[in-house]
C-alpha cells in the first residue's frame, strides 16, 4: 500500500541525501545518481520523465504533467540536485547519512534543496497515484549545477531546449515560504508570518588582477603585484556600500512594522529586522549591493616576486544595479588592475499581487490558519535567473513551518543542515493543496 505523501516525504529526503551529489565548481560535480533516483521514483508512478546530458554526469530531469485547462500558461515547479559539498570531520554526523535525530532529518542538502526535491517527488507521486490533474500543465524540473551558478544545468537549458519550457509563464522554487514568528502588537501573541520570496539579487563573480615586474626577492622591490593588489582589495572590502530599499523589501518591513505595532517609514530597518531572528540575516544582504574578496593568488616561489597577483570577487547587486556596481569596482580597484568577470546573472523582482501568489498564500492558510504571508528579497540566487530569460517570472516557494529556536538561514551551506520532520511534511501538504489547485 502507498504511503501517504507527508509520510512518504521523510523517506525520499533522506535517500537523496545519502546520495552524495557535491559540487566543487568548475564544472566538478556529478548529479548521474540523484538524478537516475529522481527518474526512478517518476516512473513508478506512470510518468515519463526524460534526462537531458549538458556533460557527463551532468544530467537534468523533465517532466511535463498536462493540466486541465491547457489554454493556461503552464507553472515551472523546479529544484537542484546538486549540492555544496559537506567536511565530516566539522559535523556531529555524517552529513550524507540523512540520519533522523531529535526529529530532524540531518544531512548535506536537507534545507538546500533536497528538502524541497523530496517534497516535490511527494505531490506528484501523490497526484499521479490518485489520478487527480492540476488545473494547468505543471512541468517539473530538477536541474543539476545550480550551486555553480547553472552553467551545467538550468542555464545549458535554457539555452538548448527552450522548447521544453514552451507555455511556461511562472515558476517557483526553492528559499521562500518558510516561517518566522513575529510579536504581534494587536493580539499580544506570536504572530507565524510566511516569507514568499519575490525577488532576488544579481551575481557578478570577479577576478580582479595587479601586474608588475619579476624580479629577486632578496633586492629593494618598491610597487609590486602584490602590493598593487592588497590596496584595490583593502578599497573594494572597506568600500560602504549606500543602502537601498527596494520594493520588495519595503513591503517586507512595512508589513513587519504593521504586525509588531511600530512605523515605517523608509528609515532604520535594524528596528524592524531585529523581530526577523535569523532571517534577518538574509534581509540584511538585500538593502544594498556587496562585494567580498573570497580568494587570493600570487606567486610560486618563496625568493621570487610575482609578476602577476589576483583576486577573486564576489559581488551581489540589488535589481537594476548591475552597472552601478561594475563601476564602482572598477574605480575602487584603480588603474593598472584588471577586472574579469567570471560569471554573471541578473537580478529579479516579480509582483507579488497576482493571481499566483494568492494561491501560494490560500495553500498556507490552509495548513496554517491566522498566518501572514509577506514578500521579501534573496540575498544568493536561484535558477530562476536562467528561466527568467525565457519570460517567466520566478518565486521561492518551499514551504517549511519553523520551530522559532530553529537557525534556518545558518542551515544554508552550513555545518550540521538539517530539517525538522513535521516542518517537512507540513510543506509537503502545502505544496500539495497549491498544485492541485494553482
Amino acid at each position: 500500500m502507498a504511503q501517504a505523501p507527508e509520510e512518504e516525504v521523510v523517506r525520499l529526503c533522506q535517500d537523496l541525501i545519502r546520495i552524495d551529489s557535491s559540487n566543487y565548481g568548475d564544472g566538478r560535480g556529478d548529479e548521474t545518481e540523484a538524478a537516475a533516483y529522481a527518474v526512478a521514483r517518476l516512473r513508478e508512478v506512470g510518468l515519463d520523465p526524460q534526462t537531458y546530458e549538458s556533460a557527463p554526469g551532468r544530467p537534468s530531469v523533465v517532466v511535463r504533467i498536462p493540466g486541465r485547462d491547457p489554454s493556461r500558461g503552464a507553472l515551472c515547479v523546479h529544484g537542484h540536485l546538486d549540492v555544496v559539498p559537506a567536511d565530516a570531520a566539522d559535523w556531529q554526523v555524517d552529513p550524507f547519512s540523512g540520519e533522523l535525530r531529535d526529529g530532524c532529518v540531518w544531512g548535506r542538502g536537507a534545507v538546500d534543496m533536497k528538502d524541497m526535491v523530496a517534497m516535490m517527488l511527494a505531490s506528484v507521486r501523490h497526484l499521479a497515484r490518485t489520478g487527480v490533474q492540476p488545473p494547468r500543465d505543471l512541468l517539473l524540473v530538477f536541474f543539476a549545477d545550480e550551486e555553480a551558478g547553472g552553467l551545467w544545468g538550468s542555464h545549458w537549458m535554457v539555452e538548448h531546449h527552450p522548447e521544453l519550457f514552451d507555455g511556461v509563464t511562472e515558476a517557483i522554487s526553492e528559499v521562500g515560504g518558510f516561517s518566522v514568528t513575529l510579536p504581534n502588537a494587536t493580539t499580544g501573541h506570536a504572530q507565524r508570518v510566511y516569507l514568499l520570496q519575490t525577488a532576488e539579487k544579481g551575481i557578478a563573480w570577479l577576478r580582479i588582477t595587479a601586474h608588475g615586474t619579476a624580479g629577486h626577492g632578496s633586492l629593494p622591490a618598491g610597487e609590486t603585484a602584490i602590493t598593487r593588489l592588497a590596496a584595490a582589495v583593502t578599497r573594494i572590502a572597506e568600500h560602504p556600500w549606500p543602502r537601498e530599499v527596494t520594493s520588495s523589501v519595503e513591503d517586507l518591513l512595512r508589513g513587519v512594522a504593521r504586525i509588531t505595532g511600530g512605523s515605517y517609514a523608509g528609515g532604520a530597518p535594524e528596528d524592524f529586522l531585529a523581530h526577523l531572528g535569523g532571517a534577518a540575516t538574509f534581509v540584511r544582504g538585500t538593502l544594498q549591493n556587496t562585494a567580498n574578496v573570497t580568494m587570493l593568488a600570487a606567486g610560486y616561489k618563496q625568493n621570487v616576486i610575482p609578476a602577476s597577483a589576483s583576486a577573486n570577487v564576489d559581488a551581489r547587486f540589488l535589481p537594476g544595479q548591475e552597472d552601478l556596481l561594475m563601476t564602482t569596482i572598477r574605480s575602487l580597484a584603480g588603474p593598472g588592475i584588471d577586472v574579469e568577470v567570471l560569471h554573471r546573472d541578473v537580478g529579479l523582482e516579480a509582483p507579488f499581487e497576482t493571481p499566483l501568489v494568492a494561491a501560494m498564500t490560500a495553500a498556507l492558510t490552509a495548513e496554517d490558519p491566522g498566518a501572514e504571508v509577506l514578500p521579501y528579497a534573496l540575498s544568493g540566487g536561484t535558477d530562476n535567473k536562467a528561466l527568467s530569460t525565457l519570460g517567466i517570472s520566478g518565486y521561492g516557494f518551499a514551504p517549511l513551518k519553523l520551530p522559532v529556536e530553529l537557525d534556518f538561514a545558518g542551515m544554508f551551506h552550513g555545518v550540521d543542515e538539517r530539517v525538522p520532520v513535521d516542518a517537512l511534511q507540513f510543506g509537503t501538504r502545502v505544496l500539495l493543496r497549491f498544485l492541485a489547485t494553482c
